[in-house]
């Protein structure tokens, strides 16, 4: 055990080296060269482990052992290796690095698989570098297209076709991927919330996970001298956003408990000191356990909108992504439980808040989640942390589950 503690801190730190904003939290976008660094690492420790690595069109990672059953589909295990902006170094790269170390584990006690055991490093999740989020997996499953995934610009207009060949990356490679080359999809995150460490459990297991959506509201004025355009002369878009967004809160609280909604990204332009704003570009995270409440608060988002259209403002919003609310697979959560139980290692069932690429596999395959404790709740922070000896509880409950869904022997 404190040897796999020992592994799994020392690839947790390597990782947090591969960051743009050094001593402010892990900022690694998908395409950077962090990015790029990052992924070498990944494909070093895969091949240590004796796994085959490839990547896809997206960029995505696959290190693969073999199993003895001839085209038999693959038990997959893995998570997201991007950030979001100074960010933490575990949300993400911990269910990587819990893929590898159960890669490990096979190749150390020498076990041979029927079904092929293959450890995932998923790009863009967070959707921090070309918005929506989760393009990794949705690009596995054939629910991003290829003129979508071509179209997709960061903040400066760099497409992602071009910053993937920036660093070598060839997206002319397979990336749909076909659901019957897998049996199941295993994820371990950390929980990004207070219950666990206030329940004092080490072990999640969870059972749902939140329907989401995400909006690209634009609200277009007219630029003007700060100082010669008279206040009623005015086409302001940033105090018609700003109007906007202070409403928003009240959307999600009137669905009631459970429905939440942040404006994460808020763009000004030209954002002179002494010009007013003619165009402004925000993003709209809605999310509940409930779809009808999600669609309720799409609803009345865009009507929000649509009404502060006058004055010489217009706004519009596009729906960058839907995802359902999705319960996870009850046969592979009853395996986990059970070998939780077998390890004798607490665990209670958990809901997600956050969204996840398990949320996106499980339309395609069967799928099961582990979360872990975070330290007083935090996460997208420099602040964010958890405990690698938590982390080694779940490398063993997904070691023995990996073993029953392989049938290694």
């Amino acid at each position: 055990m404190e040897k796999l503690i020992e592994s799994i801190e020392s690839h947790i730190g390597a990782l947090s080296e591969f960051t743009a904003t050094p001593g402010k939290g892990t900022t690694r976008l998908t395409y950077s060269n962090e990015d790029l660094q990052a992924r070498q690492y990944i494909k070093e420790k895969m091949k240590e482990t004796g796994l085959e690595v490839q990547e896809d069109g997206f960029g995505n990672i696959f290190g693969k052992l073999e199993g003895t059953l001839k085209d038999a589909p693959s038990v997959l295990i893995g998570s997201h290796f991007d950030s979001v902006p100074n960010g933490g170094a575990y949300d993400g790269p911990a269910g990587v690095v819990a893929g590898l170390e159960v890669a490990a584990l096979f190749t150390q006690n020498k076990l041979t698989p029927k079904y092929p055991l293959e450890i995932i490093a998923l790009v863009e999740e967070e959707g921090s570098r070309f918005g929506g989020g989760l393009m990794g997996s949705r690009g596995i499953i054939g629910s991003l297209s290829e003129k979508d995934f071509k179209n997709l610009t960061d903040k400066d207009g760099i497409s992602t076709i071009d910053a993937m060949s920036k660093i070598g990356l060839d997206p002319s490679l397979p990336k749909v991927r076909d659901p019957k080359t897998m049996k199941a999809f295993l994820e371990l995150h950390i929980e990004q919330g207070p219950i666990l460490e206030e329940k004092n459990i080490p072990i999640g297991v969870v059972e749902a996970i939140v329907g989401l959506t995400q909006l690209e509201v634009t609200v277009q004025g007219q630029a003007g001298h700060a100082g010669t355009t008279p206040m009623d002369r005015r086409s302001d878009a940033l105090v018609a956003a700003a109007k906007i967004i202070a409403q928003l809160p009240d959307l999600a609280i009137d669905e009631g408990v459970g429905t939440v909604i942040t404006t994460g990204r808020l763009n000004v332009f030209p954002n002179g000191a002494n010009v007013i704003p003619d165009k402004i570009i925000f993003t709209v995270d809605i999310r509940s356990g409930k779809e009808a409440n999600v669609l309720n608060v799409i609803r009345k988002t865009k009507e929000l909108i649509d009404s502060y259209r006058d004055n010489g403002i217009d706004t519009s919003a596009r729906q960058l992504l839907y995802i359902q609310p999705k319960a996870l697979n009850t046969e592979v959560r009853s395996l986990l439980k059970q070998k939780s139980s077998d390890l004798g290692i607490p665990y209670c069932p958990i809901n997600s808040g956050a969204g996840h690429d398990a949320m996106i596999f499980s339309d395609v395959t069967d799928v099961g989640m582990l979360f872990i404790p975070s330290k007083d709740g935090l996460s997208h922070c420099p602040e964010e942390w958890s405990d690698a000896r938590h982390l080694a509880n779940a490398v063993q409950i997904f070691y023995e589950a990996a073993k029953k869904l392989t049938e290694a022997e």
